[in-house]
Order: structure tokens, then C-alpha cells, then sequence
């Protein structure tokens, strides 16, 4: 295991598992935030978000390759180890989990977790077998850590649906918290592909929070039924040719079902490229008052 003055750094589970025990013995509440590493801002909230909840805060840097497609960036996504760290550390984690794709997917390997329906909607729809991927290494990283909470982002709206099914369904002793979405100044999402996009399709890109702005401001001004939401939505996006939507809903947050209505409060999603590029946004819409 490595270690700096304050941050371990362990590759395997059993480093990992040392680490804890010692952290429980002296009575800690534990944190994870699970990440893919490429870490920017929207990252370091949910670590600061841990950071307050929580005494110790466990970050994991795995790039999963069992929720990538055949045709998708699993082997260009970036990676960024040593500047990941350096910016863990002085955010105070105590501990990252790096594991290689052997440890976490011993040879032989052939368990998985599906979670049925919510995982063939939204990205699951698009992206077929993405969420078993997703489901599979984060119930392994709650197995290994076992924290008392475990921080998403709410870009990813859609995963949260389903690892909060996943967490009722197999009665994982820990509170999954959610926090808001980090967006740059201009308004564009922050994840870690925008750093694929050159500066023209970045501009290009700002069309999806354009078009999520829009629908909030029609929900504002009273405007429910899910079509008319939809439609503007659709406008907007149609206004930058270069974007290509991908999907464009509105959804039960819990479910990722359509509803006709937003009354009742509704995530508006929506995927689309820009150039080579998928990006994901969202907007939660709160249920109108009786």
C-alpha cells in the first residue's frame, strides 16, 4: 500500500479491507464516493459533500470496463492517476481504491447484477448492458468498503435510479446520497468527456442546458403536460444541427418510466452527441402543490 503523509493509496482488496478495519476499530463513519477517475469539480463536491457527512472518506479510481459497449471509449477514456491523487489529497481523503481490472474481475469471473426494468431504460436503452456493468462493480465496491454512505451525482440521473433500486432491492446497510449537479460557468455539465470536445463542439454543447433552461421555464410559469415540455425541449436542440439527440424524456425519477404529466414532479433527461462525443444532462422538476 501506498501512502503519502495523509492519502493511502491500496490496489488490492485485501489493502483496502486493512485500511477499514483499522478505521472502524477507532470508531470512524466511512464514506465512498466511487469514480472513474478523470476527476473535476463535480468529483470534488461529492468528496466534500463526504468529507462533512463522514469521518473518513474512501474515493475509488476504476475505470470499469464491464459498463463499456464494444464500439464505446473505454480504451481512450482518460486517465489521470497522479494528478487524481494530488487533488484527493488536498481535498483530505483518506483513502483511494485503485484496483486493476484483475482484481476486481478475478479470471473466471461470470457473477453480475441485473436490475430488471429500470436498467433497459434512458442510458440502458441506448447503451445495452451499461447498467449491468455499473451494477455489478458498484455493489462490489459497497461489498469491499461496506460505508455508511456512498455519494452520486445527480448527472447521473438515471444510475441513481438504478443503484437506489439496487441498494433497497439487496438491503446494502448504507444511505446512498445524492448531490446537485456541477456545472461550468457557462452552463455545460461538467464530466469527464467534455474534455474530448474542441472548442466549436463546446459551444455546440451548451444547447442541452439550453434546452433543459427552457423547460424549466415553461414548468415555472405552470405549464405540466409532458409533451408540450418535450416538444420545446426538442426545439431548442433542433436549433444546433451539429447536436444529435440520442433520447429526450420525461420520466419518474424513481422508475425512469415516461409520464404524460409533470404534475407530480418529473426528470427531464436527455443524451445526445456532440461530434464523437455522448453527453448526459438533466433537470428535476418538483411535484406542484395540492
Amino acid at each position: 500500500m501506498q501512502q503519502t503523509t495523509t492519502l493511502q493509496i491500496a490496489h488490492t482488496v485485501s489493502e483496502t479491507r486493512a485500511a477499514l478495519r483499522e478505521m472502524r476499530r477507532r470508531g470512524l463513519t466511512i464514506a465512498l464516493v466511487p469514480t472513474m477517475g478523470a476527476l473535476h469539480e463535480g468529483h470534488l463536491s461529492l468528496v466534500r459533500a463526504a468529507r462533512t457527512a463522514s469521518d473518513a472518506v474512501v474515493v475509488s479510481i476504476f475505470v470499469n470496463p464491464t459498463q463499456f459497449g464494444p464500439d464505446e471509449d473505454f480504451a481512450k477514456y482518460p486517465r489521470t492517476f497522479e494528478a487524481d491523487c494530488a487533488a484527493l489529497e488536498r481535498e483530505g481523503v483518506d483513502l483511494v481504491f485503485a484496483p486493476a481490472a484483475e482484481e476486481m474481475y478475478p479470471p473466471g469471473a461470470s457473477t453480475f447484477v441485473d436490475v430488471d426494468g429500470v436498467s433497459e431504460r434512458l442510458d440502458g436503452a441506448s447503451r445495452p448492458g451499461h447498467f449491468r456493468g455499473v451494477a455489478t462493480v458498484v455493489a462490489k465496491l459497497f461489498h469491499i468498503v461496506q460505508p455508511d454512505k456512498a455519494f452520486f451525482g445527480q448527472k447521473d440521473a438515471a444510475q441513481v435510479a438504478v443503484l437506489r433500486k439496487m441498494v433497497r432491492d439487496l438491503n446494502f446497510g448504507l444511505e446512498l446520497v445524492v448531490c446537485p449537479i456541477v456545472r461550468e460557468p457557462d452552463g455545460l455539465a461538467m464530466s469527464s468527456r467534455n474534455r474530448y470536445l474542441s472548442l466549436e463542439e463546446r459551444r455546440q454543447a451548451l444547447a442541452l442546458n439550453r434546452a433543459l433552461r427552457e423547460v424549466e421555464r415553461l414548468a415555472a410559469e405552470g405549464v405540466t403536460p409532458a409533451q408540450k415540455l418535450i416538444a420545446t425541449a426538442e426545439a431548442v436542440l433542433a436549433g444546433e444541427p451539429a447536436v444529435r439527440v440520442d433520447y429526450l424524456h420525461a420520466v419518474n425519477p424513481d422508475t425512469l418510466e415516461d409520464v404524460a404529466d409533470t404534475r407530480n414532479g418529473a426528470l427531464i433527461a436527455v443524451a445526445a452527441f456532440v461530434g464523437a462525443t455522448r453527453l448526459i444532462d438533466n433537470l428535476l422538476l418538483p411535484g406542484k402543490p395540492r
